[in-house]
């Protein structure tokens, strides 16, 4: 399945996706679960 088009990545700068990359692992911490964070790019269309 793919859904690039539908969900472009969002440009997020080295900052930004270390605050996301340090969430995922807080969660997984917390959760003992594999948490995946995805910043995308919703546009209105």
């Amino acid at each position: 399945m793919n859904l690039k088009g539908q969900f472009p990545v969002a440009n997020l700068d080295e900052s930004q996706l270390s605050k996301i990359t340090q969430l995922e692992n807080e969660l997984r911490k917390d959760t003992q679960e594999n948490i995946v964070l995805i910043a995308y790019d919703e546009k209105d269309e």
